[in-house]
Order: C-alpha cells, then structure tokens, then sequence
C-alpha cells in the first residue's frame, strides 16, 4: 500500500497547475508555464519521496490547452528531456502516479461535441504518462458521466464509446463510482461489459451504495484489476462537517482513518487521500498507518 495526494502541494512554495488565459495565449507563454509546472512537479515527487509518499495525483493543468485547437506546439518533442528525467525519477523510486480529467470529460454525453473535446483530452493526459515512459500501473481516471434520464442507455453509450477509444487512452483508462449516479455496482457492470477497472471511491460508496459493507467492496473492485494494471487503487475522504452532502473533509480524522485501515484488511491498495489540506493529511495518514504491515514507505 502505498498512500499519496491529488495535485498539488502545499509546503513547497510553488505549482505544478499554473495556466493562462486563452485570449492571451502565445507558444512563448506555453513553454515559459510548461516548464515551470514540470519543474515543479519534479520539486513535488522529490518532497514526496523524501517523505515516503509514494503515490501523486499528476494535475491535469500540466500542459494548459494541450488538447485545445488553439495549441499547435510540439510540446511532447520540445520538453522531451523533461518528460523523460521525470519519469525515470518516478521509476527509480517506485512512485506511482495517476491523472483525473475533470469533470467535463464525457464519454457518455449525448453531445458530439462534448465527445470530441473529452477525446482529446484524454489523448492528451495518456501522452503525458506515455512521454514520461511509466507502464500501466500510472492510470486515468474518469466518472461514468451523467445518466440524461436514461440509466441503461447512457451506461450502454459509456461501454460502445469505451471500446472505440485510442488504444494509449483505452489501456490506462479507470472508472470511478461517485455519490450520486453511478454506484460502484454499476461500474462493475461497465467492468464485466469492457474489462475497465474500477476504482472504490470509499466516500462516494458510503453515500451510495446497495448494502456492501466497505471491506466487500474493496473485494469487488479488487477483482477487476490485472496484475499489470498495478494494485487496485482506492480513493479515501469523509465528510466535510456543516457542508453539503458529498463535500469532502478538509483534514483527515485519524481515528475514522485507523478504523478505515482495519475495515479495509486483508486487501491491499494503493490509497489516493482526497483531502483538502493535501500533504499535510497525507503525512498524518502515513504515521497512523505505520503499523501496517502493508504499508510500503520505503
């Protein structure tokens, strides 16, 4: 098990998500904030390491307008030297990394040219795992999408869409169950149709779900990943106290977390923490679970 934080951080006084404005887009301001977002990033993986945080959540804002028309650049040949000291610092160091598009990334939309826009950028956040040369472990994450009324067909649009994908999309591609339209059962259902692994969001199943406890569905997911997909991957919140159902907690709760660790046992994951003080929750998660025996920290 490994355990880590989406994006950014905190502590170390800079970002690896930094963008622009479209009106002001230029191939000069592109490569100026694309090389200070990978610098960045490789200052973030070090700061991890260093800490034994051993999962990252790559942003998806590493290369603004990358999979927008307005960008033409080269940017996998100019930053090549780049991709590739990053990725080999990631692979002597067994950090696992993964990418989630946001929330407009839709394969299931009833918009063609929603479809277009979320082709293209998923092309994009698989090329930027491929230029880094990581295997299949480093994988995207996406939700279902939206129902539009119709549960079955929209599920069914997500299936015959899936398996016309481009291949480097396709071979690293998850889905995800979330709080409010598709529950983890209905991602196994997507999984047994296209063979997708899934990934148990354990707050969004404890919002929606059909009974399973959460040690069987961490054996459910469990059972969609291959050996070369890497470990299952398990994304961890709670609720944010006065806030809206679904919101997430801004600092992990150590107890909640030791009786998630004990709930979740024999199975082993690697845990993305989607906690909204970042590092900080994830160095307190490290230390509570440091007594586990499948805790990997190096």
């Amino acid at each position: 098990m490994k355990i880590g934080y989406p994006c950014i951080n905190r502590s170390i006084g800079c970002l690896s998500s930094r963008t622009f404005r479209l009106k002001s887009y230029s191939e000069e301001r592109l490569i100026e904030t694309v090389g200070g977002n990978l610098e960045c990033l490789l200052q973030t993986l070090r700061f991890n390491v260093e800490r034994g945080l051993l999962f990252f959540r790559i942003t998806s804002d590493l290369v603004p307008f990358a999979s927008h028309p307005v960008c033409r650049f080269d940017w996998r040949r100019h930053f090549r030297k780049l991709f590739k000291g990053i990725g080999a610092f990631i692979r002597t160091n067994r950090v696992r990394v993964s990418m989630h598009p946001d929330q407009f990334t839709l394969i299931n939309s009833l918009s063609e040219d929603v479809l277009k826009r979320s082709i293209a950028e998923l092309r994009y956040h698989a090329a930027v795992l491929d230029q880094m040369g990581l295997d299949l472990a480093s994988r995207i994450q996406i939700h279902v999408g939206g129902v539009y009324g119709d549960r079955k067909g929209s599920m069914q649009r997500f299936e015959e869409r899936y398996s016309r994908l481009p291949l480097p999309v396709r071979r690293r591609l998850v889905v995800e169950n979330d709080e409010k339209s598709y529950s983890l059962r209905d991602c196994l259902k997507l999984h047994e149709r296209t063979g997708i692994p899934v990934v148990c969001d354990v707050f969004h199943h404890r919002l929606l779900n059909h009974g399973e406890n959460i040690r069987e569905a961490l054996r459910l997911a469990g059972l969609t990943w291959k050996k070369r997909d890497g470990l299952p991957i398990v994304d961890y919140s709670t609720q944010a106290s006065g806030k809206r159902r679904g919101s997430h907690a801004a600092s992990i709760r150590p107890a909640a977390f030791k009786r998630f660790l004990s709930d979740s046992k024999p199975f082993d994951f690697d845990l993305m923490l989607e906690i909204k003080d970042k590092e900080k929750s994830a160095l307190r998660a490290l230390r509570a679970a440091s007594a586990d025996p499948r805790l990997n920290s190096r």
